[in-house]
């Protein structure tokens, strides 16, 4: 199957629905609050919901949804047959997904990761997938070029928010090379360059927490040379705002796609609720389009 490549499919949803993503979190304690059991049931319910408001009636609210892999996964066999069914709804919808599964490993090992989220004849097959790149920034380099065949595309770990990230992700920042985030960054950014072709975004993103964007500064490092998406994780629930990004991000923000998960799915668990809590999210980071009604907490 040929299909274009996902940067330009995700260059083009930004443009049209504007640099949201919805992270699709089935927490425990957010399908409790949803009124929804702790199954694999309950997760499929929860997921099409949210999918729902974000697919939204005619015309998408999101530029992409990101299913939290690992919290289908608990529910064994069944929970990823809800994650598998939740993927080709949206797809069915038109909107991108992107599994948020963090892969890492080596040789034929990560192969096989590779050709679960990105092989065309997968049932998990996505537009893209994160992937951790420290076991070595090259173990990546066969599943970034899968992706690429495919037209998919994978967002690889820099900057992340936990606070054990930056024993590793700073060390070296004061040697010549620079931090190992800032190698990771100029990595990635080669080879979105060397497959992107004469325009536009490649296949290579990366993730930057939005609570922790303003590090890159001090640790040397320039996102804008970049030439893809940067999915920024933690816009809203975790503290980060649409003004806060725009600084933190600087000559970055074209590029930043922000996820929020639990300061949108906290609104559920009705769709109209959602779709409340997405509007005002968009109104955060300045989306035009935006339902007034929905924004200010008030019933279409």
């Amino acid at each position: 199957m040929t299909r274009e490549p996902f940067g330009r499919r995700l260059a083009a949803a930004m443009a049209a629905a504007g640099p949201l993503c919805l992270g699709i979190d089935p927490h425990p304690s957010l399908l409790q609050a949803w009124g929804l059991p702790d199954t694999a049931a309950g997760l499929e319910s929860f997921g099409l919901t949210a999918l729902e408001a974000a697919a939204g009636d005619g015309a998408a609210r999101v530029a992409a949804v990101k299913p939290q892999v690992a919290l289908f996964e608990r529910h064994g066999s069944a929970g990823v047959a809800a994650l598998e069914r939740l993927l080709a709804e949206a797809r069915d919808a038109g909107v991108l997904t992107i599994a948020d599964a963090k892969r890492g490993d080596i040789g034929s090992t990560m192969d096989g990761y590779a050709a679960a989220w990105l092989d065309d004849d997968s049932p998990l097959a996505a537009d893209a997938v994160t992937l951790s790149p420290y076991l070595g920034y090259g173990t990546l380099t066969a599943s970034i070029e899968r992706a690429a065949a495919a037209g998919r595309g994978v967002f690889v770990l820099a900057l992340t928010s936990n606070p054990e990230g930056a024993s590793v992700q700073h060390v070296g920042a004061s040697e010549e090379q620079g931090a190992v985030a800032a190698r990771i960054v100029t990595s990635a950014a080669a080879d979105d360059a060397r497959l992107a072709g004469l325009d536009g975004w490649g296949p290579v993103g990366l993730v930057v927490g939005a609570t922790v964007a303003g590090q890159a500064r001090e640790l040397g490092i320039d996102l804008a040379a970049l030439r893809g998406p940067l999915l920024a994780p933690g816009f809203g629930a975790q503290g980060a705002t649409g003004a806060g990004m725009r600084e933190a991000f600087g000559a970055a923000w074209p590029q930043v796609l922000a996820t929020s998960s639990r300061g949108i799915l906290a609104a559920g668990p009705t769709v109209i609720s959602l779709t409340r809590a997405i509007d005002a999210a968009r109104a955060d980071l300045g989306i035009e389009g935006t339902d007034p009604r929905h924004a200010a907490g008030r019933d279409a």
